[in-house]
């Protein structure tokens, strides 16, 4: 089976990024699994790398971005430089299951994620968040984060958090959420066939 890692650079007047991104790092895989985040903003660190261990991938995402003016830019920027790279590293959409759905709790918090890779490029998030800002991440840059991630990799997206009360939980249960479906999406089948009654993906 080829290798599914991609390695991308995107720099702007705004942001300098460098992602390196290996899909096939889950347990029993015999690949260790490698992350190392760094945004310039903890919170959105700590989102990622959740992302990266529950979704079973080795991430490296180095991020330097203008948080002088705020944080939209590091956070826009670096959701659409791990779509590329998750798109470029899964390649032609064959041979895997295409459809991931996950719940993922977080004691009093529990959010769904379904994903569709599939080349159709949307996103829907519900993630009634209440605070301005988790950490040095705002609130309004989570289902930006999410839509940003949906239209680079090209997927169908889906987030929803379906209950709790402390905005951590919220956030990071949907990020979970996310990773399980991933996971899901893009485990081999074993076949070569494209996913689709079209043929092509």
């Amino acid at each position: 089976m080829s290798a599914r890692k991609a390695s991308i650079s995107r720099k702007t007047n705004e942001t300098q990024i460098e992602v390196h991104i290996d899909l096939d790092c889950a347990p029993g895989s015999g690949v260790q699994q490698v992350i190392d985040i760094s945004t310039g903003i903890g919170f959105l660190d700590h989102m990622y790398t959740a992302l990266a261990k529950h979704g079973g991938m080795s991430l490296t995402l180095k991020c330097k971005g203008d948080l002088w003016i705020d944080d939209h830019h590091t956070a826009e920027d670096s959701a659409i430089a791990l779509g590329t790279a998750f798109k470029e590293a899964l390649g032609e959409v064959r041979g895997i299951k295409r459809y991931g759905y996950a719940y993922a709790p977080l004691d009093e918090a529990l959010s769904r994620a379904v994903i569709d890779i599939c080349s159709r490029p949307y996103c829907v998030t519900d993630l009634h968040l209440k605070r301005e800002k988790i950490g040095e991440l705002s609130t309004e840059m989570i289902p930006h984060i999410f839509y940003s991630f949906a239209i680079a990799s090209g997927a169908t997206l889906h987030v929803d958090v379906l209950r709790g009360e402390n905005d951590h939980h919220r956030a990071e249960s949907a990020f979970k959420a996310l990773a399980l479906a991933i996971r899901q999406a893009i485990e081999r089948t074993g076949g070569n066939d494209v996913p689709s009654t079209k043929g092509v993906l």
